[in-house]
């Protein structure tokens, strides 16, 4: 028997969401049964947590889109007994069952050996939004972007993808410009390295203009809408926008003209679905790049009895950073 956050559904069709102790013979179908150390806090988990957003297939379900811990059994070559390894994606906690449970038995395809220099705890400090974040930082790099080109804009920053993209990007050199609504997080954001905070509602609408001044070198975007629109408009001549996220819609008001006259990119960035080799490269970029003490100074911790409240927030915008998930605590 084994710990976990079980989600199900009443008679009315309302999700309610409790720890409960389970048993092995419930866990889905798998090659690799994985001792499960720490999970993490996602806005796809709190989706999963409550009303399911559409990604919850079947009921009961255990949410949970990533997690690290210990090969505890494997059927595959590649994993033995006592192998460290990191999960993130393949619907993993939507459609699979996931990490929010001390056991989880998933695909041998689906792990990540976890890379040198990293623990568990710090992988799930990561997560999938650290690990997101580190595939948007590459692939600009891809597209040109280099230090000293000019300041690089992150929206969302004191969210889990923006704190660690702002991160990794000061480490690697850049001038980083804070977008944040939460004058509060001012201070922690600075302590991760941006040089500039950017107010919300000073680039979160429209404007009738598609070009404006050449400003951004660069820019991770976890918000979508009316913002990403805006920044389009506002990037340097080859500027590429690595776009993470739709906290602010899904809708896209803008126009061609940043492509045709400034030759800008759009950069869509999955995490999911993501081949091994990326996923490999990723992870060893994440632990060259990002400073564990900046990485520490993001994180809260919590416990599997924490995580329906925590669900709440994140959807409401209320989580800073990261928040590390002790399932065994």
């Amino acid at each position: 028997m084994f710990r976990a956050l079980v989600v199900e559904k009443d008679d009315a069709g309302k999700t309610v969401a409790g720890v409960q102790e389970i048993g092995e013979d419930r866990l889905p179908d798998g090659n690799v049964t994985v001792a499960v150390e720490y999970s993490t806090v996602n806005y796809k988990d709190g989706l999963c947590i409550g009303p399911g957003g559409g990604l919850v297939r079947n009921y009961p379900h255990v949410p949970g889109i990533d997690f690290a811990g210990t090969v505890e059994t494997s059927d595959d070559p590649r994993y033995g007994v006592g192998d460290k390894v990191v999960l993130t994606g393949w619907r993993v906690g939507e459609a699979h069952w996931g990490g929010y449970a001390q056991k989880a038995r998933v695909k041998a395809d689906w792990l990540v050996p976890l890379p040198d220099g990293l623990s568990a705890r710090d992988a799930m400090a990561v997560g999938t939004a650290g690990f997101t974040a580190m595939l948007a930082v590459m692939a600009l790099e891809d597209h040109g972007l280099e230090p000293g080109r000019g300041p690089v804009l992150v929206t969302g920053a004191a969210g889990g993808v923006g704190s660690v993209a702002t991160a990794i990007l000061a480490n690697l050199g850049h001038e980083v410009a804070a977008v944040t609504g939460r004058p509060e997080t001012e201070t922690y954001l600075r302590d991760l390295g941006a040089t500039q905070i950017v107010a919300r509602e000073e680039i979160g609408e429209t404007v009738k203009r598609p070009l404006e001044a050449e400003t951004w070198a660069g820019c991770v975007d976890a918000v979508g809408g009316a913002m990403l629109a805006r920044v389009l408009g506002q990037m340097k001549y080859g500027g590429s926008v690595a776009a993470v996220g739709l906290a602010g819609g899904a809708a896209l008001p803008a126009t061609v003209i940043p492509f045709l006259l400034r030759g800008v990119n759009l950069l869509g960035i999955d995490s999911v679905m993501q081949p091994f080799e990326n996923r490999q490269r990723a992870w060893a970029r994440i632990a060259k790049d990002l400073p564990l003490d900046k990485l520490n100074a993001m994180v809260t911790s919590a416990t599997l009895s924490d995580l329906p409240g925590l669900g709440r927030d994140i959807l409401n915008g209320q989580i800073k950073g990261r928040v590390v998930v002790d399932v065994n605590a």
